[in-house]
């Protein structure tokens, strides 16, 4: 198939392409680690979190998807245990109390978050700053 639009400047490439190698990488919680990208209105995380790690109880303002993608973990949603693995995806609407326990095996997520979490810029600003 023959490409007919121009291509993009770089400054254009830049402006909407991140390469995921370039993405820093930023410590959430002990054992649980995230790597963001975000716009105005979203922000995505690529979380990894070792074996037998655990994401203490909190909320947030953000309405968060979260995807399995490896492993498995217990989530803790309004104080009910919800055992998530590989290919399950889990609705979180905004200021519901959440944890996780995270299995043996560990665990890799993608969660989508809107609005972007103010408190996960600042860690990234933080980490972007000493480098």
């Amino acid at each position: 198939m023959e490409i007919k639009e121009p291509y993009a400047t770089p400054e254009e490439y830049k402006r909407s392409i991140t390469k995921y190698s370039n993405v820093p990488i930023i410590e959430l919680v002990p054992g649980i680690k995230g790597h963001l990208v975000y716009g105005e209105r979203i922000m995505l995380n690529f979380l990894t979190a070792q074996p037998n790690s655990y994401m203490p109880n909190h909320r947030h303002e953000s309405e968060q998807l979260m995807v399995i993608l490896d492993g498995a973990l217990d989530l803790v949603i309004d104080g009910k245990v919800h055992h998530m693995e590989k290919g399950d995806v889990v609705t979180l609407p905004s200021n519901v109390d959440h944890a996780a326990y995270v299995s043996d095996k560990g665990v890799n997520v993608i969660d989508i978050f809107s609005p972007p979490r103010e408190d996960f810029i600042a860690k990234l600003e933080e980490v972007t700053k000493r480098t």
